[in-house]
Formats: C-alpha cells, sequence, structure tokens
C-alpha cells in the first residue's frame, strides 16, 4: 500500500516517487495553493498545473509544523521554543501576583505554556 496524499481541513500534501506522478495528481488539484516542496529529489524539473509552473519553495507549514527541504525540524523546534516563551513572557505578571497561590499557577502553566509547546508535533 502506497500513502499518496496526506488531507486535512483545507491542507493538503500531495506526496509522489516521480516527477510525472506529481505533474499527475496536480492536474486534479484546485488552483488554491500554486507550491511544490522538494524533499530528497534530484529532480528540479518545474511542475505545471493550468500551463503554469508551481512555486518551488525551501519551506511549508502543514498543520502548524514547518517542514523543510532536507527533512529537518530545526526551524520548527526554533518557532515552537519562541511561541512558547512569548506565552511564558505574557504570563509573568500572572504568575509574580502575590494574590494567587502555587496551585493556581501551576494550573495557568499547564494549560497556557503546556499546550503551546507540543502544538503541531504530531506530525
Amino acid at each position: 500500500m502506497q500513502l499518496d496524499d496526506l488531507d486535512f481541513a483545507d491542507d493538503l500534501a500531495i506526496l509522489s516517487q516521480s516527477q510525472q506522478q506529481m505533474q499527475d495528481k496536480t492536474i486534479s488539484v484546485a488552483a488554491a495553493s500554486g507550491a511544490i516542496l522538494r524533499y530528497n529529489t534530484e529532480c528540479t524539473n518545474p511542475i505545471r498545473r493550468d500551463g503554469e509552473d508551481l512555486e518551488d519553495v525551501k519551506t511549508v507549514t502543514y498543520l502548524g509544523s514547518i517542514i523543510d527541504e532536507q527533512g529537518g525540524s530545526d526551524a520548527d523546534v526554533m518557532a515552537r521554543i519562541g511561541k512558547t516563551r512569548a506565552v511564558c513572557l505574557q504570563l509573568r505578571i500572572i504568575w509574580s501576583s502575590k494574590q494567587l497561590s502555587t496551585n493556581t499557577n501551576v494550573r495557568i502553566f499547564n494549560t497556557n505554556v503546556k499546550t503551546v509547546l507540543p502544538y503541531g508535533a504530531e506530525i
């Protein structure tokens, strides 16, 4: 069995083993997006849809995760750390308040910080 595409809501990732297979698959896709992320390939022939070349990109965001052409996740990890840091900075005033118990601060952390870091990590 071969996986041909990954569908989720308004995102679609088309997978193929050859340039011709990718070309054939893009014919039936609506023109909502026109970007190609090439992964682990030496083929640089353009993929065309409706007579126009689709744009080759270095990274793409799919379901909240950043995917690059080397298959690495460095950019994705850095983005997650940045988002988590931003949430922590926003909550700093709340956490320094003497009016909230440690238990309440832990609950705030669990619901507002721990949910940001792994968002989209299941990809």
